[in-house]
């Protein structure tokens, strides 16, 4: 359930309460007085107050509907620079937790359902925190939200672990109070350097986290130092923007951070991509024989709604052009 009097979501609840006595009280007055009126007069009549109508029911859907709703996106991405078996990787992005949609126990259920996957690897892309306040601008309380909606990623269960990267959020919140909370719940958290992961049979697999390009510098070079030549390698990133200087080598990266817009009108597209590179905003990239898939996220950000592009896991497969 939404909380309909956090902040950010009070404004709306405010209008859901107010708007449905009007909607109600207009379709009665035009009923009552419909024989008064002449033909054009009813039906320019009607069509304001079915105007009105569609518009309410829309932003109940925008502010309180899509964004609880959750779906898994099951993504195959061939690449040339992968070999060997395929992998599955779970991604979760921009969670957001303390907003008015993401608490801890929601988290929890989130979980449940990337366990019900069966992913091999999970990684998570940034951006846990809701809002910019440090810890000591938010209450207790709120802290005690945020940490516990971190801990719950404790309970994912995968083949080959979880991996991080810190988002903007996060570094305003606290990048270290965030990597330690991640540290804590088992979590490898990355800000430009990499892991090793033994994959059965002993072929390595290089996880490499690079920085918040908001917060920080991301380092492609300082990032995979020292990583086996050769590996298969994924690049996880919060934004997307860094891909344009993504190194030769890397068989996919992974982002999140413009929540695929939050809001699609259809027939005009995205209208806000907080992105310097808009045409990264939303799901497989593919530029300079590279490959990117940018996930929409769980949370919200800015403005409390989602429109046609509803909260998701990611469930990608990763091949070897000749793998079967």
């Amino acid at each position: 359930m939404p909380d309909f009097f956090h902040p950010q979501l009070l404004p709306a609840t405010i209008g859901a309460v107010i708007g449905l006595p009007l909607l109600v009280l207009a379709c009665v007055w035009l009923f009552r007085r419909w024989g008064k009126f002449g033909a054009r007069t009813r039906w320019a009549l009607s069509a304001v107050v079915a105007l009105f109508g569609a518009i309410y029911v829309l932003n109940i859907y925008a502010w309180f509907i899509e964004p609880q709703m959750l779906v898994v996106r099951r993504v195959e991405v061939v690449s040339e620079q992968w070999h060997g078996a395929p992998l599955t990787i779970a991604v979760l992005s921009d969670t957001h937790v303390g907003g008015p949609h993401v608490d801890a126990a929601r988290m929890g259920r989130i979980v449940q359902r990337v366990n019900a996957l069966r992913p091999e690897l999970v990684v998570l892309l940034g951006d846990y925190v809701n809002g910019h306040l440090h810890p000591f601008e938010r209450t207790p309380a709120e802290n005690q939200e945020i940490t516990g909606g971190i801990a719950t990623f404790a309970a994912l269960q995968t083949r080959y672990g979880v991996a991080a990267v810190i988002g903007n959020h996060d570094v305003w919140y606290d990048r270290t109070e965030i990597t330690t909370a991640l540290q804590n719940a088992g979590v490898a958290a990355l800000w430009n350097r990499h892991i090793v992961i033994r994959r059965t049979g002993g072929e390595p697999l290089v996880i490499a986290g690079i920085a918040d390009d908001t917060t920080g510098e991301p380092d492609f070079a300082a990032t995979l130092d020292g990583a086996p030549e050769g590996a298969n390698t994924i690049i996880i990133s919060h934004s997307p923007d860094p891909f344009v200087d993504m190194p030769h080598g890397p068989a996919l990266m992974l982002a999140g951070h413009g929540h695929c817009g939050q809001v699609t009108i259809p027939f005009i597209g995205r209208p806000i991509v907080p992105l310097v590179n808009r045409r990264f905003a939303c799901g497989l990239v593919q530029e300079r024989g590279e490959q990117m898939y940018v996930t929409g996220g769980i949370g919200t950000s800015i403005a409390p709604v989602r429109f046609l592009n509803p909260p998701e896991i990611v469930l990608i497969t990763l091949r070897g052009s000749g793998t079967p």
